[in-house]
């Protein structure tokens, strides 16, 4: 399934994209996507639901993060090898860990802010996991099982904030705005091989990142096994996973996004994003 929250922020209501492309309402199930809704029972009650028995929704609405009230946004950096070496970083011996403000989720073509005194606005197309069931200390060999699906995810960064500011990465990940997510979440079951997945960044129609998941240092069992060893992660909880190299910081000289610059990205079965850069 692909499920979707639509609708005016803070307002999103509920819907899946059927085999026609057509977005469906699902308000008449379940109040929201967020939480339980992402968990195996709940997933299944809608897998056997009658799609073409479901309203449609008409026009364009705005598309929201496919996952609401969050409990937690947790990112990996550096988990792409050349992405670490066009950072001047050395290849991590076990997952960066760092957060991004629940605040900072935002719809998948909502507009990003250029925060007021920012100079460094960067661009990071990944894949995003999202939790289904509770995990706590669970195996590699079991984790997705503990995975409800995926999503296209910019990890937007603030490169001066993030980097040449005392404190952690966080306060270059969290701004508002900076968590595009979405078109929508693909559910697992949807994706054959989520470790082969092609992904792509444009700015303003240039190819800036040409990627694909089969690269990434630390996959997606190793992620969710290692983080349930030190957090517990809750349905609804989102991981985005690193991103593999063209990052603005990394090109030489370095390209930093500006207010009217357009960001276009996605994922192959995930979907596409599209954000234009305004000021805050």
């Amino acid at each position: 399934m692909k499920l979707v929250r639509f609708g005016t922020l803070g307002q999103e209501k509920p819907g899946l994209i059927d085999g026609s492309g057509q977005l469906r309402d699902l308000s008449a199930h379940l109040p929201d996507l967020a939480g339980d809704a992402f968990a195996p029972s709940s997933l299944a009650k809608l897998a056997k639901l009658d799609v073409e028995s479901l309203p449609m929704v008409s026009g364009q609405p705005r598309i929201g993060a496919p996952v609401g009230g969050s409990p937690k946004f947790i990112a990996i950096g550096l988990n792409y090898a050349d992405h670490a070496a066009e950072a001047g970083m050395a290849i991590p011996s076990e997952p960066v860990v760092f957060t991004k403000a629940n605040s900072s989720l935002c719809g998948p073509n909502d507009a990003v802010e250029k925060p007021r005194g920012s100079t460094k606005l960067d661009w990071e197309v990944e894949l995003a996991v999202v939790i289904g069931t509770r995990a706590k200390y669970v195996s590699e060999a079991e984790a997705l099982d503990y995975v409800a699906g995926y999503a296209v995810c910019n990890d937007v960064s603030e490169r001066a904030f993030q980097l040449e500011r005392l404190g952690q990465w966080t306060k270059g990940k969290s701004h508002d705005t900076f968590g595009p997510l979405g078109p929508w979440l693909v559910t697992k079951d949807e994706i054959a091989d989520v470790h082969s997945l092609p992904m792509w960044l444009d700015v303003n129609g240039e190819r800036c990142q040409t990627g694909s998941t089969a690269t990434m240092i630390f996959n997606v069992p190793k992620i969710v096994s290692y983080l349930s060893e030190i957090m517990t992660l809750n349905p609804g909880d989102i991981i985005t996973t690193g991103t593999p190299p063209g990052v603005g910081m990394g090109m030489k000289p370095p390209k930093f996004l500006q207010v009217g610059d357009v960001v276009t990205l996605g994922i192959e079965g995930l979907g596409e994003q599209r954000q234009e850069i305004v000021a805050a």
